[in-house]
């Protein structure tokens, strides 16, 4: 479902987590369109945090500490990395108005980044909003093979560090797949969002000021996977 915003409402940081507390999110058509869609859909894309799973070559990978990373670091950098053309993919719903508002969501402490530099390069990275418990995945890209993929892992071993209990994809792709994605039913989506924006998280709970050795971020990730059926 999707209902279209007319670009003469201004749309603030507070409007904009309201949408997020009742199971909306915001989306343009186009990088060019000013619009914005509210979405909501009837399934929920959400990443089970005591489900995680990392494929073996992967966890290899985070473990070598090949990639340093880091978080809420380079915001600009992250969204226009996400907002880039990708293979696959020559069109961005990234416009200027959620650049605006995710910057000022930033600046509030509400949006969040995973960065993940091969050297001195930004080689990949996400971002999304937390409120409470709640971690609402926006967006990622990467420049270097499975550089988004680290970025994820760490992302889930910052949310199980700091007490949160969702993490909303939006939309299941093959690719989330491999990491346990599954959808859910709206009901039960408002069901999970309820219990968890109001308990407290902490995104910080991990240090922000310097890289998370993958061992440690791998191990925090894969809590409980053996358990998660």
């Amino acid at each position: 479902m999707a209902r279209r915003d007319s670009h003469a409402v201004e749309i603030t940081p507070e409007v904009l987590l309201k949408a997020y507390a009742c199971g909306i999110f915001p989306m343009a058509e186009s990088a060019e369109d000013p619009a914005l869609y509210w979405i909501e859909p009837e399934e929920r894309g959400v990443i089970p945090l005591e489900g995680f799973h990392v494929p073996a070559r992967l966890a290899r990978l985070v473990k070598s500490d090949r990639f340093a990373v880091y978080a809420d670091r380079d915001f600009d950098g992250v969204i226009d990395g996400c907002a880039a053309p990708a293979f696959g993919r020559t069109r961005t719903w990234i416009n200027t108005r959620i650049r605006k508002l995710y910057r000022r969501l930033f600046d509030i402490g509400h949006c969040h980044t995973i960065e993940v530099y091969d050297g001195d390069r930004l080689a990949g990275g996400l971002y999304g909003v937390s409120l409470g418990a709640a971690f609402f995945g926006e967006s990622m890209f990467h420049n270097v093979r499975d550089a988004s993929k680290v970025a994820l892992v760490h992302l889930v071993a910052r949310l199980k560090a700091g007490g949160f209990s969702l993490l909303d994809a939006q939309f299941v792709t093959d690719h989330l797949r491999q990491f346990g994605a599954t959808e859910v039913s709206r009901r039960a989506y408002h069901r999970m969002l309820a219990h968890s924006i109001i308990r407290p998280a902490d995104y910080a709970a991990l240090p922000l000021d310097r890289p998370i050795a993958g061992a440690a971020a791998l191990t925090l990730a894969r809590t409980c996977e053996a358990n998660s059926g």
